[in-house]
This record gives C-alpha cells, sequence and structure tokens, in this order.
C-alpha cells in the first residue's frame, strides 16, 4: 500500500499512548496509524467474513516484530483447526508459537467460574506470558453468560482496567450485529468497534471494512473494501475518502506537455496544458488507444504508466509495435510500466492504489488509463465513479503528473448542425480539463476519422475540425481543416443531411 493519504482529519495520541501496527496492509492508514496502546477493540462480523484470520494476522505480525500476544479461545473452533486453516497464509510464523504468540482455550473456566473466573484467567496469563497484545476470541459465549447487561458492562470495565495496567492491547472477536440485546453495552464502552461483512453485489461477492467507532483520533470513515489474499487480509481504503484533499499544493502552468502528434499539439495551443487530465472520448476503433500510447512515448525522457482495463498487456505491445509507436521500446525497457487489470472483477480502490504506487515508486510523469468504463464496472455504486476519478485526478495533479483518459461514445455518425450528437458529455468538467472528441464521419461508402478539441485549460485552441488516420508511426493529424469541411459541405447536400441515404 502507499502512504498515508492527506485530507483526512489527524489527532495525535491521547495521553501520549502509542500506536500498536495492525500488520494489515491499508488498516493502519484508515486508523490514522494503528490501534492506541491498553484499548480495547471490537471485531464484529458474520461467521466467514474473515475475523478470524484478521485476529491471527495481528498477532503473528505483532510477535514477528518482537512483541508477545495471547490468543484466547472461548465457543471458537480448536486451536489444531484453527492453525491448520492459517498456517498457508502469508503472515503465519511458526517460530512464534508459543514463546511469543501463546494459544489458550478458556472454555471450560467461563462454564465452569462464569465471568469472575475468566477475569482472574486473563489477569494471570497476561501477566505470566507479559503479552502486549491480547485477543479474547468468541465474546458472544461471556456475552450469554453474563445475568444482565450491568453484569457485563462490569466485565467490560475491569477487561479496560486491566489491559491500561498491562499496557495490553485487546482484540473482542464476536458475531454479534449491532441489534443484538446486549450490543449496545459492548458499544457503548470500547475503545473502537471494526466491522467486517460479505454482501453480493448482484452475482458478485465483496468484503467490507467498516470502522464504526474508533476514539483518540481522526479515522476514514465509510465502507473500505478488502481481499483476503495468500498473504492475509490487505485493506483499501476508499480512495476518494483517502485523497479527499491533494496531498501537495496544486501544480498549474508550466510548459505545454507535446502529444508527438504536431499538428494535434497546434490545436490543443502548443500541446496538453502541464498537469492536467484530458478526456478522450470516441467510439470503438476510432484509435483512442494509440493516440494514449502515443501520448505516453511523447518525451523519451518522461516515465510513464499505462493502466489499461480492456487489452492485456500483451495485446498493447503487440500495438506498439506493430504502428512503429516510440512507446514500444520504452515499454520494453521499463520507461513506460503496463498495469493491467480486467474489467471482468476486481476492486476499483485496488486499481487506484497500484496506480499510486507505481507513479510513486518510478516518478511517473505521463499516466494513461485505458479505459473509463472498465474502473465504472468494478464498483456497483454507479455514481462513486465521479467522486473517485475526481480524487484520482486531482492527487495525479498534485504530484506533478499530466494525466490522460478514454470514455467510449456511442457510435454515431457526424451530421450537418449537429456535431456531437450522440455524445453525452454530462458531468465531464469535474474530472476533465480537456476533451478531445474523435468521431467517424460517414460519407456514401467512406468513413472518414475526424478529431476536434473541446476545450483545454487556459489555452487558446483551435476547435475546428481535423481529419486523422492511423497509418504506420500511429495517428497523423492533418495539417488544416480543408478536407473536414469539403467532407462536411457535401455531407449537408446529402438527402436529409445522412450520409449513408
Amino acid at each position: 500500500m502507499t502512504g498515508s493519504g492527506p485530507g483526512t482529519e489527524r489527532v495525535g495520541a491521547y495521553g501520549g499512548l502509542e500506536r500498536v501496527a495492525t500488520g494489515i496492509a491499508g488498516l493502519d492508514e484508515i486508523l490514522g496509524g494503528g490501534l492506541f496502546q491498553g484499548g480495547v477493540y471490537i471485531v464484529q462480523g458474520t461467521p466467514g467474513s474473515g475475523k478470524t484470520i484478521f485476529a491471527n494476522q495481528v498477532c503473528h505480525t505483532h510477535a514477528t516484530a518482537g512483541g508477545r500476544a495471547l490468543y484466547i479461545t472461548l465457543l471458537a473452533e480448536s486451536h489444531a483447526r484453527m492453525l491448520g486453516h492459517i498456517a498457508s497464509l502469508g503472515f503465519f510464523d511458526a517460530s512464534v508459537i508459543p514463546d511469543r504468540l501463546t494459544y489458550l482455550s478458556a472454555f471450560r473456566t467461563l462454564q465452569d467460574e462464569g465471568l469472575a473466573g475468566l477475569l482472574t484467567l486473563l489477569r494471570r496469563q497476561i501477566g505470566e506470558s507479559e503479552a502486549s497484545l491480547l485477543v479474547l476470541d468468541g465474546v458472544m459465549a461471556a456475552e450469554e453468560t453474563a445475568g444482565s447487561a450491568m453484569e457485563f458492562k462490569k466485565f467490560i470495565h475491569e477487561l479496560q482496567t486491566q489491559a491500561g495496567a498491562n499496557g495490553a492491547t485487546v482484540l473482542l472477536l464476536t458475531s454479534a450485529s449491532a441489534g443484538a440485546p446486549m450490543a449496545a453495552a459492548e458499544h457503548t464502552m470500547v475503545d473502537g468497534l471494526i466491522e467486517l461483512s460479505s454482501r453480493l453485489c448482484g452475482r458478485r461477492a465483496e468484503r467490507d471494512l467498516d470502522v464504526r467507532k474508533f476514539r483518540g483520533s481522526g479515522f476514514l470513515r465509510g465502507r473500505h473494501a478488502f481481499r483476503i489474499t495468500d498473504g492475509g487480509i490487505v485493506v483499501f481504503p476508499r480512495t476518494e475518502a483517502r485523497f479527499r484533499e491533494p496531498s501537495r499544493r496544486d501544480h498549474v502552468g508550466g510548459p505545454h506537455v507535446p502529444l508527438g502528434i504536431p499538428a494535434l499539439d497546434g490545436m490543443l495551443g502548443g500541446g496538453l496544458p502541464r498537469h492536467s487530465t484530458t478526456m478522450l472520448a470516441g467510439p470503438a476503433g476510432i484509435g483512442k488507444t494509440t493516440l494514449g500510447l502515443q501520448f505516453l512515448g511523447g518525451d523519451p525522457g518522461d516515465a510513464g504508466l499505462l493502466v489499461g482495463l480492456h487489452e492485456s498487456e500483451a495485446a498493447l505491445k503487440a500495438k506498439a509495435r506493430a504502428l512503429n509507436l516510440p512507446v514500444a521500446a520504452m515499454m520494453e525497457t521499463g520507461q513506460v510500466e503496463v498495469l493491467w487489470h480486467p474489467a471482468t472483477e476486481g476492486l476499483i480502490d485496488e486499481v487506484c492504489d497500484r496506480l499510486f504506487a507505481a507513479v510513486r515508486n518510478r516518478r511517473v510523469r505521463r499516466v494513461f488509463i485505458d479505459g473509463l468504463d472498465g474502473l465504472r464496472r468494478l464498483t456497483p455504486d454507479g455514481d462513486r465513479i465521479v467522486r473517485v476519478f475526481a480524487a484520482l485526478t486531482a492527487e495525479l495533479r498534485a504530484l506533478d503528473v499530466t494525466g490522460m483518459y478514454t470514455v467510449e461514445t456511442d457510435l454515431y455518425g457526424l451530421a450537418s448542425g449537429l456535431p456531437l450528437g450522440g455524445v453525452s458529455l454530462q458531468g465531464a468538467s469535474g474530472i476533465a480539463e480537456n476533451i478531445l472528441l474523435l468521431r467517424f464521419v460517414e460519407l456514401r461508402s467512406d468513413l472518414h476519422r475526424m478529431v476536434s478539441v473541446i476545450k483545454a485549460r487556459d489555452s487558446v485552441i483551435d476547435q475546428r475540425l481535423r481529419c486523422f488516420r492511423i497509418a504506420a508511426g500511429g495517428i497523423a493529424v492533418e495539417d488544416g481543416p480543408d478536407r473536414a469541411e469539403a467532407i462536411l459541405a457535401q455531407l449537408r447536400h446529402l438527402p436529409s443531411g445522412r450520409g449513408g441515404e
């Protein structure tokens, strides 16, 4: 995961308490730095949501880093079965068991001696093992043992007192939901509540993490997607929350960024405004990806990144070689990196995280996202794409990056008097400072390609249509609008103003 995001309210540790890293990628960023030493936190979720993996990952990471952890189960699966299930995960470290990580069952103690006996056991085990992290798995069993809500409140209070005295951070695992009878007792007293869930979005299943309460500092609210991978849990903070404000002051001005297509650079007043974002709109087959590849190869000194959501990396490299584009050699040497993520299924925040990691690690200056339609399919919330992309482009600008992305429009011919017929650019101003529109023009049996500049930030532009073609070397735009005007003049005199009628 990349570094801590800007724009979030961050408050220092209250009472001078230190942070305890969870070891779960992305979660510490959401929490503003990790859990607090001596805090008591509920990790809540339905069976199968990932609570056991969550707690074990925190324990193993803590023990491997030199801490001591104690994992106590009440009504849960046997330790042998649990360890067998997590042994294949990347965070699992058998060498810390049992010296730095101890597993114990307190079911019999709870059954025979109640909450008072359980507290005595916890106090003794924390002292003997010098544990700085305690996991109590199966808190619902303790709730059910309590005779009343007040008795359970006293149990939580005593547990907090023990944790504070020993400096041990406590995780309470429970399957209880917010509507459970005694949930209010525990939720009001603990220092934090983290809820894990798994939900269906159509036929697709998604896992979410929601920090519903966290005392002591600001945190990133809302549902954050997570995966259970071979390495363990990875959380992807919501992009629009993570980058609510750019990490640095906005960059504006500076020399234009050439596209590598002289005539089109001229239409833009010398190239794209530096640190701007360009929407490249047009129907399938018009040449959007080719233009984006030329943009990435426009300056051999600029590191580039191609985020592909349609064509594979091999297909993109083959296209660049077939057209003899300068970017082909840059892709082979790694000067231009290809980050391919199929749009069939995935997480939009994961793609954004990989993008920003590549930009920061390689000091990327040009980013081409092909295309926005694929990103949109990665989120079940259709309206969210505008917020995500607005945050993404603002952060790219702050990182001194000039960006370009493609949007697919309907396959409409250009009609005289209706130059933008069939094209919807509603909402584009919020996520694109420049807009280039590529269109097919149907004249009798011929299809002609035309390009126009709809807008460009703070630039004197030539908005007249130009014809272009795709050949060896890529897209070649004609120097003037003469042929485009001649085609449009012929189009105007055809019946119904339609090229094929």
